[in-house]
Parts: C-alpha cells; structure tokens; sequence
C-alpha cells in the first residue's frame, strides 16, 4: 500500500505514572448533563436521554504535569467558553454494553476542557444545522494524563472546579452528573460500536464563560489534580 501522502501521526494521551500512552480513537461529547448548566443554557434540566456530539482526534491539546498547555484563540468567534470536565477513555470495546459492566470498559480518567466557539454554536442551534464549527475544531480539546481507573477508582462524587485568572467560575460534584459514567457509556454504546481509544468528555458545571488571549484557566477534579492551560 502507497500512501498519496505520509499518514498523520497518532494522536495520543500520556498515561499518568507510566511511559505508556493511550492512543484516541474518537471524541465523544454529553451535552448539558449537570442540571445547573442547563438551566444556564436555557434547557430544561429534566432527565432525558443524554445526546452526543463528536470533536476530531486531533482536537487533543496535551497538557502534561507541571507544565502550562496552550491553547491558541480560534478564529472566526469572538465568543469562546471553557467548560471544564471530566473524561473517560473507554480500554474495552462493545456494543449494548449493560449499565452495570460499563465501567469495566473503562481505563481511566482525565480532565478535559471542552472549548466552544459559543457564537457559532449558538448560530447553528438557531438555524438547525449542526454543532461542528462550534465545538469541533482545531485544538477544541485540551486533556490531562489519563490516571488509570486501577489507580485512581472509578470516580463518582468529587470537586470539579475552574477559576479564569485566579477567579473562580466553575465548582460542581461529580455527584451532581445526570447521567453517570455507567449510564453514559451504556446508553453511547446502543448507538456505536466503542473501541479502545474513545475519550468521552462527560458535560460541565454550571459557571461557563468566555476567555481571551492571555486568559491563565485552572482546572481540577479531586482523585486527578489540576492542570493550568493559557489562551493565546
């Protein structure tokens, strides 16, 4: 096989404590699963079943311990928001997975910014065309190391929290997800086939915003720690 051009390189995520890396699959998305940040989005919080939507791979911004990530002002929007959130990445694959095994499918867990033209997003919603340019673009997808669930446990109440240049904005529980991890992942999987390598980001707390260049966010999730990512 002759490839027209070279093959991009595999995106992946550094496995926390290790040489490892957890190569990505896709990017899946729950959208408004803490009911505050409905409310803050205008929706109606009522359990329903969850919805998706998807970021390319090589939305991945890595942020290693101890460093600061970037994360470079998208063009064409003059109305970008952090959401700060939890991630799971799927190690076992399936399809109809039952609520109660779901979590052995999961490897571990990392903090994720799901970053969001608003104003495009809030375009396409008003028109009924999709998200893609408002959510799926380059760099749209800042992560941490992923912690193994064999380290870590699976997590299910803890602090999530950003503050935007020392201020905080965002502080929720995990407890406070309406569909949990388990429920997430059973309910994706009735849809698509999970595979080693898919990254789901699991919705956000009340308390998003827009940031600018030169904004510093800080975000953390007990049982992960935190990590710091610039606008610029």
């Amino acid at each position: 096989m002759n490839p027209v051009f070279p093959p991009p390189a595999v995106v992946a995520v550094p496995v926390a404590g290790t040489d490892l890396v957890f190569p990505v699959h896709r990017i899946y998305c729950v959208g408004r699963n803490y009911a505050a940040h409905a409310r803050e989005m205008g929706a109606d919080p009522t359990r329903e079943p969850p919805f998706f939507f998807c970021k390319p791979a090589d939305a991945i911004v890595n942020v290693a311990p101890g460093t600061i990530g970037a994360f470079p002002y998208p063009s064409e929007t003059k109305n970008c928001h952090y959401e700060m959130e939890l991630v799971a990445a799927i190690g076992k694959g399936g399809r109809d997975i039952a609520a109660e095994q779901a979590l052995d499918h999961v490897y571990g867990y990392a903090l994720g910014l799901d970053m969001t033209r608003r104003d495009l997003q809030t375009r396409m919603k008003e028109t009924g065309k999709p998200w893609d340019i408002g959510k799926g673009f380059d760099h749209a997808a800042p992560i941490g190391p992923i912690h193994r669930a064999a380290d870590v446990g699976h997590l299910a109440r803890g602090a999530i929290w950003l503050e935007l240049n020392g201020t905080p904005k965002q502080k929720g529980d995990l407890s406070d997800l309406i569909w949990s991890v388990a429920d997430t992942v059973a309910y994706l999987s009735k849809f698509f086939e999970l595979v080693p390598g898919d990254l789901i980001y699991t919705g956000t707390p009340e308390g998003v915003g827009a940031v600018v260049k030169g904004d510093r966010m800080r975000g953390g999730i007990d049982g992960l720690g935190e990590f710091t990512v610039d606008v610029v």
